[in-house]
């Protein structure tokens, strides 16, 4: 391998590492927030099953990254631009505190330094792209009205049963509906960074592409271990956003919200969608929300500014990403 080659797979690496720092929130935000788990044992409760993810979860969201981009479009240069730029939205929103999606930003980022290269909208994989956003709209309002659902059958069932009681019993349930979250947080979102590498490996002559390229065992490891690592770290400021600032929750509704978030991302994940766990266990909390106490006790202007940052995350990305292709095309002299 080159230097270049390896110093872009290290980069995919802390893509990977930050992206589980970033999104550590959407893990454990509910759990830490219903004081089921003290922050340091949930997130290395959390990482512990995003490590894992692998062994449930096939490799059909790597697969759709890695032929989201017509190869003729693709550089070093290009997915060294991918990642930085993508890099620099995360950091941004993290310092910001916003939960946005580093899914997107990988995806805009993606996009935009492949169309400074090669400016043809044709380069574009339609049936990838397309729905990827589809599910902008679709994971959170899946989310929503999952946890919608979860929260009222819960309460229909558990109607004549002590506060006491209920408490106990999902205090205990949380522990397993946070597990699964994670379970689908790293079988989604790790993927995205094994299709990255896939498609470098591929570009580099390393790799027969194949029609569903899977990534090698190395990199599947290499990923899932910086995926943990990130989310081990923590994200305590979207944390804060998440568990906190949207709605009030309790043990019944942390338990509904990432039960709904699991089932949503399971789904994704399966059908091979790169999809935003942000934007889920936003939707399902905000469902939960509603349903345990109507509209009004879910704080829309909170909420609002989340969905703000996820108009501009693709094309934030997109943009960043543009002008890191341009500024290392320039310094290195190549496409």
């Amino acid at each position: 391998m080159s230097t270049y080659l390896i110093l872009i797979i290290l980069l995919a690496l802390a893509f990977d590492y930050i992206n589980g720092f970033h999104d550590a929130a959407n893990s454990v935000a509910t759990v830490v927030s219903t004081r089921v788990l003290s922050p340091q044992v949930a997130v290395a409760w959390a990482a512990a099953f995003n490590f894992i993810a692998f062994v449930v979860y096939p490799s059909h969201v790597s697969a759709s990254i890695a032929k989201g981009i017509a190869l003729t479009a693709i550089t070093y240069n290009v997915i060294f631009a991918t990642l930085l730029g993508a890099i620099i939205w995360n950091l941004l929103t993290w310092w910001w505190g916003l939960p946005s999606s580093s899914s997107h930003a990988l995806m805009g980022a993606f996009a935009g330094a492949a169309l400074t290269n090669t400016p043809d909208w044709k380069i574009l994989d339609t049936a990838v792209f397309g729905r990827t956003l589809a599910f902008i709209l679709l994971a959170p309002m899946l989310g929503m009205a999952l946890g919608f659902l979860f929260m009222r059958l819960v309460r229909v069932l558990f109607r004549n049963a002590r506060p006491r009681t209920v408490s106990r019993v999902f205090r205990r349930g949380q522990l397993v509906s946070a597990a699964l979250y994670s379970l689908g947080h790293g079988g989604n979102d790790a993927q995205k960074t094994m299709g990255i590498i896939t498609l470098l490996l591929i570009t580099a002559g390393l790799q027969e592409k194949g029609a569903h390229p899977e990534p090698k065992f190395w990199v599947v490891l290499v990923c899932q271990a910086a995926m943990g690592l990130g989310t081990l770290s923590g994200g305590w400021r979207i944390v804060k956003t998440m568990g906190m600032k949207i709605t009030k929750l309790k043990p019944v509704g942390g338990f509904c919200a990432e039960t709904a978030g699991a089932t949503t991302l399971a789904l994704a994940t399966f059908l091979g969608v790169p999809v935003s766990t942000t934007h889920t266990i936003t939707g399902s909390i905000v469902g939960v929300g509603s349903a345990e106490r109507g509209p009004h006790a879910v704080r829309w202007g909170v909420a609002g500014r989340i969905v703000w940052a996820w108009i501009f995350t693709i094309p934030a990305a997109a943009a960043m990403a543009s002008l890191s292709y341009l500024l290392t095309r320039a310094i290195s002299g190549t496409s």
